[in-house]
């Protein structure tokens, strides 16, 4: 697997910029410490996409016009450049959809073409995974291709857990296995607040789940994202990959935990008190066990 090396994450060194960013964010608050979430997301131009959730497609967010929304021609001009291609090796093209194909991954795996509809968030999230996490997505959709001919009509186990991590997913790079345990324990609490400061130094969140980027544009403490756990010198593409074939015969939902991704500290704007922890409609109790690190 090509593991490019990456920062370590380090107190006092690896999160500089993520504390940076996390201050700001949670000091661009009005006096009263309220977030205030709009109920649709705005348009393009006007997208407020600072957020550190939105990091990992930031390169490619920095090369997209931002007074009109991008065209087609645009996303393929940075796919080609990247060379993003399927498992199968067809290079990515995104194009206007088609009707619909309930064997639509079987489609983009023979052809490369993924559909795109024109000024929508959730197909823009999806074509900046793409070029940002080409190696996992190939995957994940090699893995659907793969397992839906083998289906008696219903989606399975396994492609429910592609489906989860696809739309929702994240990947973790940890560098304490104590974080990793309280995660897997949901000791929420004793993790964002009490351990804030090592959350920040050795815990690095990677989104790749379009719709939970969707979701981001209007932050609120319900958003919950399903995450794996990667070393923090592991590049998290590749990381990703090497996971999802990992589990290619046997996954399922159970192997990927669960995260209520704007409790990282500094994420929800406003948010300066431990008692915001203890609402469990966010910061649900573990309920059951959770699979073991694979």
């Amino acid at each position: 697997m090509d593991r490019a090396r990456v920062p370590e994450l380090r107190r006092g060194h690896a999160g500089a910029a993520a504390r940076g960013r996390n201050a700001a964010v949670e000091a661009g608050l009005g006096k009263q410490g309220r977030t205030t979430i709009s109920t649709a997301p705005p348009d393009w131009p006007q997208a407020d996409l600072s957020h550190p959730v939105f990091d990992p497609v930031r390169p490619c967010l920095a090369r997209l016009p931002r007074d009109a929304w991008p065209s087609l021609d645009r996303l393929n001009a940075l796919a080609a450049e990247a060379c993003v291609a399927t498992h199968s090796g067809h290079p990515i093209r995104f194009v206007p959809p088609a009707k619909a194909d309930p064997y639509y991954e079987v489609h983009l795996s023979r052809t490369g073409e993924v559909h795109t509809r024109a000024k929508n968030w959730h197909d823009l999230f999806n074509a900046l995974a793409w070029l940002s996490f080409p190696k996992a997505k190939a995957r994940l959709n090699a893995m659907h291709a793969a397992q839906i001919p083998k289906e008696a009509g219903s989606r399975g186990r396994l492609r429910d857990m592609l489906t989860l991590f696809d739309e929702g997913g994240a990947i973790l790079a940890c560098a304490n296995p104590e974080l990793e345990a309280l995660i897997r324990q949901h000791r929420w609490k004793e993790l964002f607040w009490k351990r804030r400061s090592s959350v920040l130094a050795d815990l690095r969140i990677h989104v790749l789940g379009h719709a939970l980027l969707e979701m981001a544009l209007r932050p609120r403490p319900g958003l919950t994202c399903k995450v794996i756990f990667i070393g923090p010198q592991e590049a998290p593409d590749a990381a990703a990959a090497h996971w999802l074939d990992a589990h290619d015969a046997s996954g399922t939902t159970r192997d990927l935990a669960s995260l209520p991704v704007f409790g990282y500290p500094g994420w929800l704007p406003g948010i300066v008190e431990a008692a915001f922890y203890d609402d469990q409609r966010y910061f649900r109790p573990c309920r059951r066990s959770v699979a073991a690190v694979q």
